[in-house]
């Protein structure tokens, strides 16, 4: 397959706020990018067909006890790598440079002055304004690097090792107060990269519905509806690539706004041909979350009986002696983030738990389109 017909950048994501604002930026340049957790293998990103990766940011010292670590196998993959702040430390260490607290740390704007000849920063300045945010910053860059920027109190705000492609800063190109972050951007997936930028959203909708029906086959599948953006795209979706093959299961739980279960009911009876259930489970969610004050407590009640009210439904379909296959989800990159989950792990803080995100029950037979 032609990479770059099939261009796709993994943000490998360490626990950054800025990850999701990283995947945008490259898809603004034309490229398709998707966010992956810290911890994915460089055997899952050699089976993900990845065109190159970018390493975020991240709120820990690469030297703590529960820092986010990388496989050092990712780095001998051959593929171009970008990494910003922890990314560019976790580089460093990784690969035996080093990385010290400094005396004083940088939060802001900052001025740097790049070298000459530096590949990441072809068209820009010598002197550009940049954001920062750190105390710790790299000291000792590994063999085979050269220093690109510093600034008066960081002397390695960016390096680069040409031979393997990789490219690492201090400073957060994917802010708007870096001035020239988008043409870091650029130059990284069309000048070091080779990328071509031919994604867009106008395709999506139509590549998403191919791969649906791909995988489906003519498998039978259920769907969690809650009348959601995620869950309603992937509906939708579903709609237009296997049709009745899929069951939309809407739990009425009692906790929406007025009016809001019959017109989801609506929606997706008259609008989509699907099979659509609904459920009404308003009795049993209020004599579980009766007396319950806590919130988190209360959302991880209505995420487990969710569910099971899910499951029981599913059950019940296949007595017809058709099994349910497939289970299909949407999720809201945000949900992950303030839920503090990952597909193999990570280190968000949890902020609040998202019903799609509570653990499956033991036995769930189902495969996961997501």
């Amino acid at each position: 397959m032609d990479q770059k017909a099939s261009a796709k950048v993994l943000v490998l994501d360490f626990g950054a706020q800025y990850g999701q604002l990283i995947a945008r930026r490259v898809r603004d340049l034309n490229v398709y990018s998707e966010i992956v957790p810290c911890d994915i293998s460089a055997d899952e990103i050699r089976e993900m067909n990845a065109s190159a990766l970018i390493l975020s940011g991240g709120p820990a010292s690469v030297y703590a006890e529960d820092a986010p670590s990388i496989d050092p196998a990712i780095f001998d993959l051959g593929l171009p790598i970008l990494g910003f702040c922890y990314g560019h430390q976790i580089t460093a260490v990784t690969l035996g440079g080093k990385v010290g607290h400094s005396e004083v740390g940088e939060y802001g704007r900052a001025t740097i002055t790049r070298t000459a000849g530096a590949k990441l920063f072809n068209s820009t300045p010598m002197e550009q304004t940049v954001w920062m945010s750190h105390r710790d910053a790299v000291s000792e860059v590994p063999e085979g690097f050269t220093v690109t920027a510093s600034t008066d109190v960081c002397p390695v705000a960016a390096m680069e090792c040409v031979e393997r492609k990789i490219f690492t800063t201090q400073f957060h190109p994917e802010v708007k107060h870096s001035e020239y972050g988008q043409q870091l951007l650029s130059n990284f997936l069309f000048e070091i990269c080779g990328l071509e930028p031919n994604w867009s959203m106008d395709n999506l909708a139509e590549t998403m519905t191919a791969e649906f029906r791909e995988k489906v086959g003519d498998g039978r599948v259920i769907l969690a509806l809650s009348g959601g953006v995620d869950s309603s795209v992937v509906a939708a979706l579903g709609a237009r690539a296997v049709g009745k093959q899929m069951t939309c299961v809407f739990i009425n739980h009692g906790l929406l706004r007025k009016g809001e279960p019959e017109q989801v009911e609506e929606v997706f009876t008259k609008q989509f041909d699907v099979d659509f259930i609904h459920v009404h489970a308003e009795d049993r969610y209020a004599e579980l979350l009766a007396g319950v004050t806590e919130p988190e407590e209360k959302r991880r009640i209505i995420g487990t009986q969710f569910w099971k009210e899910f499951f029981a439904v599913a059950q019940q379909l296949e007595t017809d002696g058709k099994p349910v296959k497939y289970l299909a989800q949407g999720t809201i990159y945000p949900d992950i983030i303030e839920s503090g989950a990952r597909k193999t792990g990570g280190k968000t803080a949890t902020i609040k738990s998202h019903h799609n995100l509570i653990p499956f029950p033991e036995g769930v037979h189902f495969d996961l389109i997501e």
